[in-house]
């Protein structure tokens, strides 16, 4: 069954773009900005608690998605700077890159936000991305348990996505 682009989840993940483990956190948010999940796999530095560095999280993507909007040179209208965009209106950004991480970031029709941090030098995640809602649609909603804007705490997803994780580059 497939669910968000690309194919089934099949035991074939896409290749990692590097060798070893580069991954340092993961994020995934509803569409409210209600933080789902919260990884770590190699965060050294911890500055602020773990409600304050969720809602910054958040906060970032607004901002970087309502700026590429209305910075969109193919769109007539701009809209207002700060005003939500709907899942899949206008321009939008994939990762940005600083000198000591990278920022990959996903949303699903349904208003999903994957965000995946990792070291610099990591390639393109977006069907990396794409694999991990798979996995998400398929451990968690899927989970006659689950209720819908409630934290995930389906031990078999934290598993598979820390396997799959440790694996990118």
């Amino acid at each position: 069954m497939q669910f968000f682009g690309g194919s089934d989840i099949s035991p074939l993940p896409p290749p990692p773009t590097a060798s070893g483990n580069n991954a340092h956190m993961m994020y995934v948010f509803n569409r409210n900005g209600v933080c789902l999940l919260y990884r770590e796999w190699n965060r050294s530095l911890r500055t602020l608690n773990a409600q304050q560095d969720h809602k910054l999280m958040f906060g970032l993507l607004f901002s970087l998605k309502s700026l590429t909007a209305k910075m969109d040179p193919t769109s007539v209208e701009k809209g207002n700077l700060g005003v939500p965009q709907l899942t899949g209106q206008g321009c939008s950004f994939h990762s940005f890159r600083t000198n000591t991480y990278r920022l990959s970031f996903m949303e699903s029709p349904s208003g999903i936000k994957i965000i995946l941090v990792t070291h610099p030098r990591t390639g393109d995640l977006r069907e990396s991305l794409k694999y991990i809602y798979n996995l998400y649609v398929e451990y968690v909603v899927k989970n006659p348990l689950y209720s819908p804007g409630m934290p995930i705490r389906s031990e078999l997803f934290n598993m598979t996505l820390d396997q799959y994780v440790r694996g990118l580059g």
